[in-house]
């Protein structure tokens, strides 16, 4: 992959979260368990991401992690929460933070490699990271692509707010609930992105 073939990033959130995000920033898993907000994370990979040390860094909780692409089976999996929730739109310069770490799949799986930007961009499967669909009929290689599809932008402590560039939501009433929060973050519906 090269750079030029990312456009932005992506982070999964509930709604709600949007005011406390557009006023701290997107934290880290450290940082946000010392503020109210709701979590779309799975407690299984938040166990196994609380455990794991990025080699050469830090613990992965330190990092906010962000991904290249939304439509993936994190968002997947909480499908049946799509009115609640909205993929915040991250721009790319965030790349360019001081020890940002890319991860070359899911950074909870145990095959994830994590390198400096430069080189993990390069490393990236483009088409299984931005694959519309990740399914394949070996079940081994269905698991490799279904990590790869969940490759990430590992950002030290926190992204901050002017990185923000947006939000897309599944429907009009999703829009609605942006709407009613009074914030400066543009939505737009984007139901494809969704499942």
């Amino acid at each position: 992959m090269n750079r030029s073939d990312i456009i932005e990033l992506h982070y999964i959130t509930p709604i709600e979260n949007i005011p406390s995000i557009m006023k701290n920033g997107i934290l880290s898993n450290r940082q946000a368990s010392s503020i109210g907000h709701i979590s779309v994370a799975m407690e299984e990979v938040q166990a196994r991401r609380h455990n794991k040390r990025i080699p050469g860094a830090g613990p992965l909780h330190d990092y906010a992690n962000l991904y290249f692409d939304a439509h993936n089976p994190m968002l997947s999996k909480r499908r049946d929460r799509n009115e609640t929730i909205c993929i915040l739109r991250i721009e790319t310069r965030v790349i360019g933070k001081a020890g940002v770490i890319i991860s070359d799949r899911n950074a909870a799986s145990d095959y994830a490699r994590f390198y400096p930007v430069d080189e993990g961009i390069e490393v990236l499967e483009k088409d299984l990271v931005f694959a519309r669909y990740w399914t394949h009929p070996d079940s081994f290689e269905a698991m490799r692509r279904k990590s790869i599809k969940c490759a990430e932008v590992l950002v030290p402590d926190r992204v901050e707010p002017n990185h923000i560039i947006g939000a897309y939501v599944v429907n009009e009433r999703a829009f609605r609930a942006v709407q009613l929060l009074n914030v400066p973050l543009p939505a737009a519906i984007k139901g494809d992105m969704f499942f």
